[in-house]
């Protein structure tokens, strides 16, 4: 009885040292997303700040009549516009 004993002790092991091999496989993988996903979160925030310094700077009308004109071409009614193009 002793043989099967130590072959069902060893077996044991072995499936336990197997999920612990593919849980550390597991952790190492999403790490290395957990990694880049940090780095994506980093660049989308500091995309959000500068996206919300624009949007108070467009609060002023003034501003805002500014790059509208620069932007698309605009004038005003009493206005003269002129385009000036390069060459190629």
């Amino acid at each position: 009885m002793g043989f099967w004993k130590w072959l069902v002790v060893l077996l044991i092991i072995a499936a336990l040292g197997a999920g612990v091999y593919d849980l550390i496989r597991t952790n190492s993988a999403l790490g290395g997303k957990t990694t880049e996903l940090s780095d994506e979160v980093r660049r989308i925030e500091e995309e959000n700040k500068k996206l919300a310094s624009q949007i108070e700077y467009l609060k002023n009308p003034h501003n805002l009549l500014k790059e509208i004109k620069a932007n698309f071409n605009y004038r005003e009614v009493d206005e003269e516009l002129i385009i000036i193009v390069p060459r190629d």
